[in-house]
């Protein structure tokens, strides 16, 4: 892994993060040319994220987009913002349309993830960015179809058009294994917002033998249940 996606293992800190991490790192910061940022939740399902774009902007430019079958797009109630569907594939916006593809753990859920992220690729600017979080080794969940190396998506991302930036891990594969088996109770929510137990053991096996960021951050990817990514579109694209 190290090997392959060693620019994109990142050097500041390993700590485990949630596609969140992005909206803080850029929202609120002006977007190109000093305008309002102008996104789009990609699988936005019930459309919360909006909620935490606007924490950091109130005047983002937020559009929501998902699937008709979507039982989190179903479930729905909002009407305090754009709401698009599509057909999984083609999006209907223009070229360049936003500075940021936002997509938390949704392209498991995609049948054709190919042919979306060359859509994702066409409708950011240049300069723009993909972020957000997929799973790894989680069990299935809400009509998912795939699980995701980092290595695997890195590809997927490149033959996109697009640069992989960094791959960050998210909430390890066994604590999400034994939430499952042990009917999801709700003591186990505080393992997103809070190192779970596999990776704060991964953690002091990284101090002990005094692993370098980057080699921390591939330890925590190997056994990851989900990971968080950023990507971005070459600016000099037109």
């Amino acid at each position: 892994m190290t090997e392959l996606i060693g620019d994109a293992l990142p050097t500041d800190h390993s700590r485990q993060v949630l596609a969140d991490y992005y909206i803080e790192r850029a929202v609120g910061r002006p977007a190109a040319g000093g305008t309002p940022w102008r996104v789009l939740d990609l699988g936005c399902g019930v459309g919360d994220s909006i909620d935490a774009f606007r924490a950091r902007d109130p005047e983002v430019d937020w559009t929501g987009i998902d699937v008709p079958e979507s039982p989190e797009a179903r479930d729905r109630t909002r009407t305090d913002a754009r709401f698009e569907s599509f057909d999984g594939i083609n999006l209907p916006f223009a070229d360049g349309s936003f500075d940021l593809v936002y997509c938390k753990q949704v392209l498991e859920h995609v049948r054709h993830p190919e042919p979306l992220l060359a859509e994702v690729h066409r409708v950011l600017a240049p300069g723009g960015y993909l972020a957000g979080s997929t799973s790894q080794l989680e069990p299935y969940h809400s009509l998912s179809v795939w699980n995701y190396t980092a290595v695997g998506l890195a590809q997927l991302i490149s033959t996109a058009g697009l640069t992989p930036i960094e791959f960050r891990p998210g909430i390890d594969g066994l604590t999400l294994i034994i939430w499952r088996l042990t009917g999801r109770p709700r003591r186990f929510d505080r393992w997103w917002a809070r190192p779970s137990p596999l990776n704060r053991a991964l953690d002091l096996y990284g101090r002990t033998t005094r692993l370098e960021p980057p080699l921390r951050n591939a330890t925590k990817l190997l056994f990851c249940g989900q990971f968080a990514f950023l990507a971005r579109k070459d600016p000099a694209t037109g």
